[in-house]
């Protein structure tokens, strides 16, 4: 356990307990290496509790409404954003992902600390909810827990908590309907404003097409679009990338991973139309460089979402030393533009691993496991013990290749390896075939010689039981073909692909 300030009281330990593996997974989505991840946890927890503090004692003295009306979560999460951008200003910048520091230097970053009716309309949506309205709605849409679970949390009614979100969701949009109408724009948003309000009503109104251009151009009027239509599945994504900003999806990705391994829940790709996975990949594929906000996506109806994956920024190759990843710099993709679709060229693509977490399988003993995040690590067995291979020379793990969305000169995909033997660390290597580059990696470090890739453990990740599964992801990019990868090795030793 990292070493932090020591709570002054039980509350303060529960919001630890609460709420610290949010923090450590988008700070390690911000920095260069995981040592830096954990310190940039450390001193953006320890500026949340102080700010938490501050609120807590004004409310006392009855000087109004909390300095900051975000719930606990988002409240650290855009503590580490702010510690982030003190790092940068500090000369420390060079702990951070190449990335961000490029948009802590752009005037995406500077509407989050700009005026106040400049910032972004989820962030100022959000923070207008009193704090139980508003921590209901992180917990079941960003955090992506089951109402149950959020109502055993929060304290409410099991019974009553899906009419309470529904509602809840409603109070929100009100609150962004507002915060649009108050935002200062030019003439033609303001022609705009009662028609986007009726379209967003309403999941079967049609967009007219000069509003589609319109909202193809214009962030602000595209990001209260998201915020307003509460159907199609978007309000996550724009509260995750309106509230926290760079890295929101990446973020989002990352708790609804685990949770689903805590739930054991089937990821996407797990279904068997290949219309799912496409509709998976194509979610995916909605990336926009530099964490830029918004691309409006209109298929017959309005379905907008605030997307903030991150991409590199050059093409030189950095090597993992120690306990750091320097990711490998993504040689400029260009942005995907069309629907994601499984290439005709994979010949190892499995579904994707439901794992996020050594600590995130759920006990078989327990009727009904609370399925909070607990980590972002990669998947662990949780039962099994070690065993030898079957014979002499027999492979000692399993491997699956999964490309999950794939564009122009770019994709993204998985690896997930199945080992016999328990591990407490781990490299996994493989070879391109046509030349591909690794542009950023999550939940492992990665180096890249030539057509050689080597994924090494991340500190939360490295022990993984006998017979259990770890796995990681990337972006990289590609030119004539895009094959699957061959020779997979675990620590050195061959490993059978599926």
């Amino acid at each position: 356990m990292p070493d932090l300030p020591t709570p002054r009281d039980a509350a303060e330990a529960a919001l630890f307990s609460e709420c610290w593996d949010a923090v450590l997974s988008y700070a390690d989505l911000c920095t260069a290496g995981s040592t830096a991840a954990q310190q940039l946890a450390r001193d953006a927890f320890a500026l949340g509790i102080r700010e938490a503090r501050e609120a807590e004692v004004n409310g006392r003295r009855g000087a109004g409404r909390r300095l900051s009306g975000l719930p606990r979560i988002p409240l650290l999460l855009t503590a580490v954003r702010t510690t982030a951008a003190a790092w940068e200003a500090a000369g420390q910048g060079h702990k951070l992902d190449p990335d961000l520091r490029l948009w802590l230097n752009s005037d995406n970053a500077a509407r989050y600390t700009g005026p106040p009716l400049r910032r972004p309309i989820a962030l100022r949506g959000l923070r207008d909810m009193q704090e139980p309205d508003a921590a209901l709605l992180w917990l079941a849409e960003v955090e992506a827990l089951p109402v149950q679970a959020v109502a055993r949390r929060l304290g409410l009614d099991p019974a009553a908590a899906s009419e309470e979100l529904d509602q809840v969701r409603g109070l929100f949009r009100d609150r962004c309907h507002r915060n649009h109408l108050d935002t200062p724009l030019d003439g033609e948003c303001r022609s705009y404003r009662r028609l986007l309000d009726a379209v967003t009503r309403s999941p079967l109104a049609d967009t007219p097409e000069d509003l589609s251009r319109h909202l193809a151009t214009c962030v602000e009027c595209a990001e209260a679009a998201a915020c307003l239509r509460l159907q199609g599945g978007g309000l996550p994504a724009a509260l995750a990338g309106g509230v926290i900003g760079w890295g929101g999806l990446a973020y989002l990705e990352r708790r609804r991973r685990a949770v689903e391994v805590r739930l054991g829940a089937p990821r996407p790709e797990d279904k068997d139309t290949d219309g799912d996975h496409a509709q998976s990949g194509a979610h995916k594929a909605r990336a926009v460089r530099n964490g830029l906000l918004v691309t409006a996506v209109l298929v017959s109806m309005l379905a907008l979402a605030v997307s903030m994956m991150p991409f590199g920024d050059n093409g030189a190759d950095t090597v993992a030393v120690g306990d750091d990843r320097q990711p490998v710099a993504d040689p400029h993709p260009s942005v995907p533009s069309g629907t994601a679709t499984r290439s005709a060229s994979v010949t190892h693509e499995a579904p994707r691993p439901s794992a996020d977490s050594a600590s995130a399988t759920p006990r078989h003993d327990d009727p009904d496991p609370d399925p909070e995040p607990q980590g972002t690590a990669s998947t662990t067995a949780a039962a099994g013990h070690p065993s030898a291979p079957a014979e002499t020379g027999a492979p000692v793990c399993q491997v699956r290749y999964a490309l999950d969305s794939q564009w122009a000169d770019g994709f993204q995909a998985r690896v997930s390896v199945t080992t016999v033997r328990a591990l407490d660390t781990w490299q996994v290597a493989w070879s391109f075939r046509d030349g591909q580059r690794v542009g950023q990696m999550w939940d492992a470090s990665v180096a890249q010689s030539g057509s050689r890739v080597t994924a090494t453990a991340a500190d939360y990740n490295k022990s993984v039981a006998a017979n259990g599964t770890l796995a990681f992801g990337f972006l990289g990019t590609w030119q004539g073909a895009n094959s699957a990868p061959r020779d997979f090795t675990l620590n050195g030793q061959h490993c059978d692909a599926s």
